[in-house]
């Protein structure tokens, strides 16, 4: 058994747009996966397979133009799962 490590990924967008960003990302069943860190000023984890960058990256450039997407520097604390 393997595992693999996620590439994480952090993002701001606008409040009203998380449940947006969690139902496009789902419906790539598994692609990609966002878990909100602080929903008061809407910051996101977005976390991926190192496998699945080159499908990855170009569809959170699309995204940050439809939803606002910008990314952002990892927060000092990250709340545990």
């Amino acid at each position: 058994m393997t595992t693999e490590t996620f590439n994480k990924r952090y993002f701001q967008l606008p409040r009203a747009e998380i449940g947006h960003l969690r139902f496009i990302l789902e419906s790539y069943d598994g692609l990609a996966f966002a878990r909100t860190l602080d929903n008061q000023i809407a910051v996101v984890e977005i976390a991926y397979p190192p496998s699945r960058v080159r499908d990855v990256e170009p569809l959170l450039e699309a995204l940050a133009g439809e939803v606002g997407l910008q990314e952002v520097a990892a927060p000092e604390i990250i709340p545990p799962l």
